[in-house]
């Protein structure tokens, strides 16, 4: 069983910037991919960004550019930074681990960008 927890949501300002944190419970080095995704209201949940265990990054194109995965399995975290923050990026935020052959989901976070 793994424990995902995201941290570092809030209420930024367009054009602002956040960086988002996922904390997994034991060791991110047997994650085979490790992934952000966002659910706005109505909407269904997207991938933002993913990572894999050899370090290869995915993008949507909405975020290209101005987002950044990355992980640290030396810290078994993940992160997401988020630059250029537009209205449209505002959505629950929430990190997904697959590992084992099983996927886990952190609880997610609140990102609010306003105009």
């Amino acid at each position: 069983q793994v424990q995902l927890v995201e941290s570092g949501g809030g209420l930024v300002q367009a054009g602002g910037s956040l960086r988002l944190s996922c904390a997994a419970s034991r060791s991110t080095f047997s994650f085979n991919s490790i992934g952000w995704y966002r659910q706005a209201p109505g909407k269904q949940r997207e991938l933002v960004a993913s990572i894999s265990s050899s370090g290869s990054t995915n993008y949507a194109d909405t975020v290209r550019g101005r987002f950044t995965i990355a992980r640290d399995n030396a810290k078994n975290t993940m992160s997401l930074q988020m630059n250029s923050l537009k209205p449209e990026d505002t959505a629950v935020y929430y990190c997904k681990a697959n590992t084992q052959g099983r996927i886990y989901w952190g609880q997610g976070t609140q990102v609010t960008v306003s105009p």
